[in-house]
């Protein structure tokens, strides 16, 4: 928590001023029971009316002065904790989007969405109640304890024994409830992480007829969750009940003593009626404070939760000492390159090396997991390789600010992903100063612009989130648009033609060939068909790379690549 409290500085006039409001309420609140005191003690007994009607007065005043302070309490103790909420979650969104793939894989989607969402609400409550409640509380607490020393000691036994009592149950319930919540929070990631998976594969879901499946999968996440969360309630709910339980024994314990020092002469009626309504107030500010502290131990979970992204360490940084690249050519080498997810030894890429020149088409092809899609994503620094070096135009890519060496880069990911808004601004996604000559442009580059043109609304049409109204071969052209628009000088196609129809291929490949010559092109298909025309082609097998060579040359010294070509073909390539 103490590592969060800068976030409130910016707002400590509302911090401060909240607090200060509250005081006057409680001032006046507790001048109540004094008033009514004197009301009964010496205006009724006196039978003098018009002091019972001063006092009335008085009170009323009172009430209306501690209505104002609260109301000005809750006001400012909501906007200091609003700022703060917001200031937050900017900060951690901020942060998410600088994490790696690693980061963000070590996280988990499900568990950053409740982090930003339930997390950063659970913090903001307490910092509401903090402001609010927790001054209210111990201040009505101290002030009545100190009235009743004052004007009702006789009484005062009552207290030594029923407030330590209090006092034990609140930190017990506070200590417990901060580990039940830590287990809801938790069971609140299940909730997140297999909702988001469920609408992402809604298709899927339905093609497998998969329904009552998911439906049983998350009927079993949202039942533990519901048994955390009932858990978690119940215990907290049980305080209320134990504590007034407490106090109405406290009640009459002060009745008992007050009647028999009633009838002793030493006490007067008004002040038992006084001291009954102190003890019911000194419940309220203990039973308050006991909910700011379980709010509080809620929010230590949270709290601890969002600082573990806010301090995580990002794997992908900028170069300490950053080499000036004026312009970046396209020259791409790899040297003995070493790569593992897990970070355990166990490599996806194992000792690749190899030189593109600027200017070439290098086509990547291979079976399902050796590493075509990794072996790219290492170039704008998705990931980083655990061994050996990735040089753009001889230079360390490590060495080269981020921001210069992905603006360098044109990379259409494998899985076609656009956002909500029109198709012209994710094309503008790939460079925010696109004329629209340069959307035509690239759109045509894409084959995008036949479907495009049939569109009433043209480049101006809407998608929903994820592009659900595209088909699959719309989102890969586009895509491919986006990247196409940046005319930068190195160029990625991951699988990004898997959907389209081979009339579109075709007029992709003749847009690269005419309109990026002098582009460093990268290609990584299952089709040869694709990639039988790149200066240099890559055979991939088990992270390594098996052959390379032209599409000639690898039907000759290539098993691998000629059993892809017999299997794709339908013909059979004898070696030699």
């Amino acid at each position: 928590m103490k590592k969060l409290l800068h976030y409130i500085r910016p707002y400590r006039f509302f911090a401060i001023l909240a607090p200060v409001l509250m005081c006057i309420e409680v001032m006046m609140d507790l001048l109540q029971p004094t008033i009514m005191q004197k009301m009964i003690d010496t205006g009724i007994a006196n039978q003098d009316n018009g002091y019972v009607i001063k006092l009335g007065f008085i009170m009323l005043l009172s009430a209306v002065v501690g209505l104002i302070g609260g109301a000005g309490c809750s006001i400012y103790a909501a906007k200091a904790a609003v700022h703060v909420a917001a200031d937050i979650r900017r900060d951690v969104f901020k942060k998410v989007e600088q994490f790696s793939n690693h980061n963000t894989d070590s996280f988990g989607t499900g568990k950053l969405i409740t982090i930003t969402t339930n997390d950063i609400e659970s913090l903001k409550q307490a910092v509401i109640m903090t402001l609010r409640m927790f001054v209210r509380g111990p201040l009505l607490f101290i002030g009545s304890v100190v009235i009743v020393w004052f004007t009702a000691r006789e009484l005062f036994p009552v207290l030594l024994v029923s407030i330590p009592i209090l006092i034990a149950c609140i930190y017990l319930f506070s200590v417990k409830s901060g580990k039940l919540f830590l287990n809801v929070q938790k069971a609140m990631d299940q909730v997140n992480t297999k909702l988001q998976e469920m609408l992402a594969g809604i298709r899927v879901i339905k093609a497998f007829d998969r329904n009552e499946y998911e439906k049983n999968h998350f009927k079993n996440v949202n039942h533990l969750l519901m048994k955390r969360n009932m858990s978690a309630e119940q215990f907290i709910l049980t305080l209320m009940p134990i504590m007034m339980f407490i106090v109405n024994i406290g009640v009459i314990a002060g009745l008992w003593m007050g009647v028999i020092k009633v009838n002793e002469g030493t006490l007067q009626v008004g002040v038992i009626l006084a001291f009954i309504n102190y003890l019911n107030i000194m419940m309220n500010g203990l039973m308050s404070s006991s909910q700011v502290l379980m709010q509080i131990a809620r929010s230590f979970t949270s709290a601890d939760r969002i600082n573990q992204v806010l301090e995580s360490e990002i794997d992908i940084t900028e170069p300490e000492q950053p080499i000036s690249v004026p312009e970046v050519r396209g020259e791409v080498e790899f040297r003995d390159v070493n790569f593992s997810y897990s970070k355990n030894g166990n490599y996806v890429l194992q000792n690749i090396s190899f030189k593109a020149k600027a200017g070439q088409t290098i086509g990547i092809i291979g079976s399902t997991g050796s590493g075509k899609s990794t072996l790219v994503k290492l170039i704008p620094r998705l990931y980083d390789p655990e061994s050996g070096a990735i040089l753009i135009d001889r230079v360390n890519v490590k060495d080269i600010p981020l921001e210069k060496l992905r603006t360098a880069i044109g990379f259409v990911p494998q899985k076609a992903t656009l956002f909500s808004g029109t198709i012209e601004d994710n094309l503008r996604f790939g460079k925010d100063e696109a004329t629209k000559n340069d959307l035509e442009q690239a759109a045509g580059s894409a084959a995008a612009s036949e479907f495009i043109d049939r569109l009433e609304d043209g480049f101006a049409h809407p998608l929903l989130q994820g592009a659900a109204n595209l088909s699959g071969g719309q989102k890969q052209r586009l895509a491919m648009a986006r990247a196409f628009i940046r005319n930068a000088n190195i160029l990625i196609l991951d699988d990004s033609t898997s959907a389209i129809d081979a009339l579109s291929e075709a007029m992709v490949q003749q847009a690269l060939k005419q309109d990026y010559s002098q582009t460093t092109v990268f290609i990584i298909s299952s089709k040869i068909s694709s990639i039988r025309d790149a200066d240099q082609i890559f055979v991939m097998k088990d992270g390594q790379i098996e052959a390379s060579g032209s599409h000639e040359e690898l039907l000759i010294n290539s098993k691998v690549y000629r059993d892809i070509y017999a299997s794709q073909s339908g013909l059979e390539v004898v070696n030699g």
